[in-house]
């Protein structure tokens, strides 16, 4: 099983020297990668802050940066944040789970999100 991806930004990094930095490396996270960020005080005390915590726990490497901070994540083009939330989506199969189901009525066939939280 893979547990790191390789992935190139497709705007890149500008550090304070100038120098833009786009080849990296994401790991999947663990559950303790999340549930750790909920804790970090940024995010208390803005929850919207949990992506930017959660991925600079996450990428282990970008060419040319010697440690991937909160800081980093900040810093990147918004393109790139995209790319790394779609990224860390995809990796990860943060996909709700579904059911197919049949109608009663008409016997047509489709797919339902199952709901754990009994929420909604």
């Amino acid at each position: 099983m893979d547990t790191e991806y390789e992935f190139t930004l497709p705007k890149g990094y500008l550090d304070s020297a100038g120098e833009v930095h786009r080849r990296g490396r994401m790991r999947l996270a663990t559950a303790g990668d999340e549930i750790s960020a909920t804790h970090d005080p940024r995010v208390l005390s803005n929850p919207s802050y949990l992506t930017i915590v959660v991925l600079s726990r996450v990428i282990t490497q970008l060419e040319g940066v010697d440690n991937v901070t909160a800081t980093t994540i900040e810093r990147l083009f918004t393109a790139d944040l995209a790319y790394l939330q779609d990224m860390y989506q995809r990796i990860n199969d943060i996909e709700p789970p579904v059911m197919q189901v049949v109608c009663p009525d008409c016997g047509r066939q489709f797919e339902v999100p199952l709901n754990f939280t009994g929420e909604g």
